[in-house]
């Protein structure tokens, strides 16, 4: 199977744009509550290796 890879030419100021509205809409996130569990994340982060890698975490409740 042939694969390729894609890269994208993106001029340095829409990139730096772009960082700054997820960070903005993860802040917003984050103080609305709607947050995952690091120990979660990291458990999750570290299965990624393994043949049966557990599912991403979802928000806590």
């Amino acid at each position: 199977m042939e694969t390729r890879i894609q890269a994208e030419h993106v001029p340095l100021p829409l990139a730096q744009e772009k960082r700054r509205s997820l960070t903005l809409e993860a802040l917003v996130d984050v103080d609305e509550g709607r947050t995952v569990d690091h120990g979660l994340m990291r458990a999750w982060a570290d299965s990624l290796d393994d043949d049966r890698p557990l599912p991403l975490p979802c928000e806590e409740a």
